[in-house]
């Protein structure tokens, strides 16, 4: 994998490598996948993050694709898209299939971390839920608490939070420090709080598939 040093907000600056697959990912997920190419040794990948952060405007995230998917266009073997929906109503998987190119099946990453299926069978139960992976207990503060503005309008909280009921944390890694976080988030938001390890789920799958 080719790829330089990852920044304080996970997201990764690229340099074209050797590889054969090119990964186009949410920077959301940049972490997790370092650490599964490196612990699984694949060599075959370059990584590509866009800005977690865009999560909150969905509409950038489709002509970025569009325009680093023209640019690695026969430079690679194959493009693997790592984003879910992820809010653009359906937008990416129009660009992708116009593309010829797939990506990880599921709506965001809270499902292709569960896993789809198990994902699915708890959707009832967690209709109200809130969810945070490892990447957004590790930046609740800066993603969540700052970025909706409850640091300056504590005032907003019911507006953003009253309709959920609880927090649900999905743990990649067996980490008590993101834990006590997310703990910790569900407090401060008034919510109930439940733990699922999941580790990386079909995002490891997925990727196995391709290395």
């Amino acid at each position: 994998m080719t790829l330089v040093n990852l920044k304080p907000s996970d997201e990764y600056e690229f340099k074209p490598g050797q590889g054969k697959v090119l990964l186009l990912a949410c920077g959301a997920l940049a972490r997790e996948i370092v650490d599964l190419v490196e612990r699984n040794r694949w060599e075959g990948f370059d990584l590509q993050c866009l800005p977690a952060k865009w999560h909150n405007t969905p509409d950038k995230i489709v002509p970025a694709l569009r325009e680093k998917i023209a640019q690695a266009k026969g430079r690679y073997q194959s493009i693997y898209v790592l984003y879910g929906d992820c809010g653009t109503g359906g937008e990416i998987d129009r660009l992708l299939a116009e593309q010829g190119i797939e990506r990880i099946e599921g709506p965001h990453c809270y499902a292709f971390f569960s896993g789809n299926a198990e994902f699915e069978k708890h959707a009832d139960e967690d209709v109200t839920a809130f969810f945070l992976t490892d990447y957004l207990a590790r930046h609740f503060d800066k993603l969540i608490w700052e970025g909706l503005g409850l640091d300056r309008h504590p005032e907003l909280l019911p507006l953003y939070f009253g309709n959920y009921t609880k927090i649900v944390f999905l743990a990649q890694t067996r980490n008590e420090d993101l834990a006590k976080k997310a703990m910790e988030a569900a407090k401060r938001l008034g919510l109930a709080y439940e733990y699922r390890y999941t580790g990386y789920g079909e995002l490891e799958t997925g990727l196995k598939a391709r290395a």
